[in-house]
């Protein structure tokens, strides 16, 4: 079995044959993937090692440690952690081939068509259709919204209705459509921060060979909700240090600043950094259980505790800063490669985080989730379970 000493001679045997000083740096993620070093806990040939995956962070201190580069985790997130997982567990063997290594080295941008105008909270109820081709493909027609990345992506992960003849959860299938395809338009969504990190996106008559499915045809929402498990965990469970992360920042302008404390401000901050410091230490124990297995509906209450966090933690800071916290360096509309909590000013902070509470899963859906398959509490009242989809109002 694979173990940390193990894998250090491993990295050290990477970065004597790949100095990353001079070599170039996307054929040092090329190298670093066919190592196993990419993700040690995916299978060998894959980027991994079949290894625990707790010891990730050992390769990971090693190569910052000798100046190695990484895949800029947050320009490919959805890739990393949506669509990698959902390929890993219901790919072929050639689908896994073809996409897994492009898409960590970050050669290939991912995003998700998930959302639609008419099905959002209620994903489920879904209106994009996928129909079977004279050649045994799909042709896909509909829109997508909110769809993060997609000017940048060149696959999405996608989920259609190919039987609306059925209830809505059992007439869906999951494809990874090519964004560069013919019929696929993409539109900037602005957003109240200025700027267009979401789209909107139209799909028309787009042909999607049956070599592009994952799963069964019919079975897509199974396959969706490994995606959406292990989104709520990439949104609400990444790794941070203690005070790391916005709370790191709130507390940064509280000791940099002492003319603007209150009793009442440092008492909410205190509040405040002990709830995050609670999130952190779950989000380590959620990972632990990840190490084990799937990821469960748990990650579902740690998005929750994200997105409480991320508004209270700038709101305050919007306080506490008066007329400063007020303050925005740029409205031009711009499509930027991702969300930088940390590195804008208070202003982007507080007007960003609001979408923390509707992106990945409302917070109402969330908490739904939560109480039913976390607390085993009684689902609520559904008059549409064993209703076809195509007799749902609308």
């Amino acid at each position: 079995m694979t173990d940390a000493q193990d894998l250090r001679r491993r990295t050290a045997e990477l970065l004597a044959a790949h100095p990353p000083a001079t070599t170039d740096r996307l054929e040092f993620l090329r190298a670093r993937f066919d190592a196993g070093l990419a993700w040690v806990h995916f299978p060998a040939g894959l980027g991994g090692l079949d290894a625990p995956r707790s010891l990730q962070t050992v390769v990971d201190a090693e190569l910052a440690a000798a100046g190695a580069p990484d895949n800029d985790p947050g320009r490919i997130g959805i890739g990393l952690g949506m669509a990698a997982p959902t390929v890993l567990r219901f790919g072929t063997d050639e689908q896994k081939q073809r996409f897994l290594r492009p898409l960590w080295t970050g050669e290939e941008v991912w995003c998700q068509l998930f959302s639609e105008p008419g099905a959002g909270s209620d994903l489920a109820a879904l209106a994009t259709r996928a129909v079977r081709d004279d050649e045994g493909g799909w042709v896909v027609d509909g829109q997508k919204v909110w769809t993060s990345s997609a000017h940048l992506a060149r696959w999405a992960i996608l989920i259609a209705r190919t039987d609306p003849d059925v209830p809505k959860h059992r007439g869906i299938s999951y494809f990874v459509c090519d964004m560069t395809d013919p019929g696929v338009e993409v539109r900037p969504l602005r957003q109240i921060t200025g700027e267009a990190e979401f789209n909107e996106v139209f799909l028309t008559g787009v042909r999607i060979p049956d070599a592009h499915r994952l799963g069964a045809v019919g079975e897509g929402w199974k396959v969706a909700r490994t995606t959406l498990m292990n989104e709520r965990v990439a949104i609400g469970g990444s790794r941070i240090p203690r005070e790391g992360g916005m709370i790191g920042v709130a507390a940064a302008d509280w000791r940099a600043r002492p003319a603007l404390r209150t009793h009442d401000l440092h008492q909410r901050l205190l509040k405040l950094w002990v709830d995050a410091e609670v999130a952190r230490l779950t989000g380590e124990r959620l990972r632990q259980q990840l190490s084990k297995g799937q990821p469960g509906p748990e990650g579902s209450g740690m998005k929750l505790a994200f997105a409480r966090l991320a508004q209270e933690i700038s709101g305050w800071e919007v306080e506490f800063l008066a007329e400063d916290g007020l303050t925005y360096d740029d409205w031009t509309m711009r499509r930027p490669d991702g969300v930088d909590f940390t590195g804008r000013e208070a202003g982007y902070r507080y007007l960003r985080a609001k979408g923390n509470s509707i992106e990945g899963g409302t917070s109402e859906v969330l908490l739904n989730i939560v109480a039913e398959r976390v607390l085993g509490l009684p689902p609520e009242p559904r008059t549409d379970k064993d209703v076809a989809w195509k007799d749902l109002p609308r």
